[in-house]
């Protein structure tokens, strides 16, 4: 563990290849620039932070997520607010199951989802997301993390071979969000990006595709696109590179969207899930 003994900052690895968690620190207080310093280079070590035990209001967890960057843009806002919130601020977006009038209140409401990259069909995706965790069922809806990084390095040298370079093409399909007129909103979004994506603060590469949103390699021959990318998906997906978060209430997660892939579990439909999600918007195209 290593204790910073200017503020007791407390970071602990929780894997080989990805995942730390931060004690000592409480996010309701403005943390001074050395602190934030220290926490931001422990996310560009570890690629996802834990910081548990937080009891954040929205104005907070603005606050913390303008310290990674400019917070993104939300293409979907709440519909509702949940119970106990006056209001929801501009900026965050709620993930929940919980219905009213018969619909959820937030995005991505139910069930298990596959591994992918957050904003990955656009043509500059999230740098980082931010959950916090609000209410949470008695099991399930854990959220798994995959290092980029690690998938990238270990992957066979022959086939990887053959992907440096490439571009994969990514689509993702909100569902109906049309109006019925010209001024409808485009219910998918798609863009390609590099199979290997060079993360532009450490220099590293890592895997940039993965298996809910990636159709194919660009200029490939669709058999062996499919073969190739069947073959990496499967070794990102490796639990040696994957940490998986059992959330607590008052959970925070900070992850890099440029390095990490992330997953969901399923969890009772019939019990309340509700997170608070905030994003850091990109500085550049992926290349």
């Amino acid at each position: 563990m290593n204790i910073l003994a200017r503020d007791r900052l407390q970071i602990r690895p929780l894997t080989t290849h990805i995942g730390a968690e931060i004690r000592g620190v409480d996010l309701r207080q403005r943390p001074d620039d050395e602190t934030v310093r220290r926490i931001y280079q422990a996310w560009l070590d570890h690629l996802v932070l834990v910081i548990p035990d937080q009891d954040l209001s929205q104005e907070d967890l603005l606050r913390v997520t303008a310290c990674f960057g400019e917070p993104g843009h939300l293409d979907r806002p709440a519909k509702y607010h949940p119970p106990g919130f006056a209001r929801m601020l501009p900026g965050i977006m709620l993930i929940s199951n919980i219905r009213e009038n018969g619909e959820p209140i937030g995005a991505l409401p139910d069930g298990e989802m596959m591994f992918h990259h957050d904003m990955i069909h656009k043509e500059v995706p999230s740098k980082a997301t931010l959950l916090y965790s609000v209410e949470i069922p008695s099991s399930g809806g854990n959220t798994l993390f995959a290092s980029g990084y690690a998938a990238y390095e270990t992957f066979d040298p022959a086939i990887r071979a053959r992907l440096e370079g490439k571009h994969a093409q990514h689509h993702y399909n909100y569902g109906s969000m049309q109006r019925g007129d010209d001024r409808g909103v485009a219910a998918f979004n798609e863009f390609t990006h590099p199979v290997f994506r060079t993360h532009e603060e450490t220099g590293r590469k890592a895997v940039y595709v993965n298996r809910l949103m990636t159709v194919k390699v660009v200029d490939m021959d669709p058999t062996e696109s499919d073969v190739l990318l069947k073959a990496l998906f499967d070794h990102a997906e490796n639990r040696e590179f994957v940490y998986e978060h059992v959330w607590r209430k008052g959970d925070l997660l900070l992850w890099d969207n440029r390095c990490s892939s992330h997953a969901r579990t399923d969890f009772p439909a019939d019990e309340r899930r509700l997170m608070l999600r905030t994003t850091v918007a990109g500085t550049t195209r992926p290349y």
